[in-house]
């Protein structure tokens, strides 16, 4: 492999890793059901908690002693948030990005939602279907011997076709035995550049955009919540992914 490339899995990983990308998905339509007005961030983190080892997997954020099980990122809270005493209210964009572990392999994915609003619209709803087709157009992008910035440069393209604020600052990764990992992943790119993917690599697709400029901050609080620094709001959606000879399987469809 070139220097950078990911980590090749064997049989054995990628079977855990697709029962564990099942198991993620079914905690997150939960999750999605479960967020409604009146609902408190605590208790959803701690119902998340208890769902991951009830299902048999183990909380990957305890690896970077992150305070909660899932993070909970809301309006112009972009990701990393770190989950508060905070209730929903009708309107407000949530974003939830999961990681768990399952039987040694860690599995990611990440939505946004509006709360109370199965069919956002608006400026909102824009957003986050926007969001979500760049995601499909990067995985579209994905099988052996495709480079990271194929699928950087279709996020892209679709991300400035909506006239969305791109964000540089945070970008997918590679995953298996770590939650990161080689490649990264950059949400943004040229075509035929950066690593070549291999066969049984596990890659994290995953646009973040915005209503209005692309600059974060992290809060100085909690040391973990990354906000927009012009208080627009954000969207993040995320799928991992295998890379097969010609083409691709979504471990966590099914999560959004």
């Amino acid at each position: 492999m070139s220097r950078g490339a990911g980590e090749v899995n064997s049989a054995a990983q990628i079977a855990a890793a697709r029962e564990g990308g099942k198991v993620l998905a079914g905690i997150l339509r939960a999750v999605h059901a479960r967020s409604q007005p009146g609902t408190n961030e605590l208790a959803i983190d701690a119902w998340v908690a208890k769902e991951i080892v009830r299902c048999g997997a183990e909380i990957s954020y305890k690896e970077v002693d992150f305070p909660g099980a899932v993070c909970i990122s809301v309006n112009d809270e972009l990701i990393h948030g770190a989950p508060k005493d905070y209730v929903y209210r009708e309107g407000d964009k949530v974003s939830y990005d999961l990681t768990i572990t399952y039987h040694g392999m860690h599995i990611d994915a990440a939505f946004s939602m509006i709360i109370g609003q199965e069919e956002p619209s608006g400026a909102k709803g824009r957003l986050l279907k926007i969001t979500e087709n760049a995601l499909r157009a990067g995985i579209a992008e994905v099988k052996a011997g495709s480079h990271t910035g194929d699928i950087g440069s279709a996020v892209e393209k679709v991300l400035k076709a909506g006239k969305l604020g791109i964000i540089r600052d945070y970008i997918g990764h590679g995953i298996g035995t770590k939650m990161h990992q080689a490649p990264d992943i950059p949400n943004y790119g040229r075509r035929g550049t950066g690593e070549e993917l291999q066969v049984g690599e596990l890659i994290c697709i995953e646009p973040m955009a915005s209503l209005g400029k692309e600059k974060t901050e992290v809060n100085q609080e909690d040391g973990w919540t990354v906000s927009l620094k012009d208080g627009s709001i954000g969207a993040h959606f995320e799928h991992t992914v295998l890379v097969l000879p010609d083409g691709y399987e979504v471990l966590t469809e099914g999560a959004f």
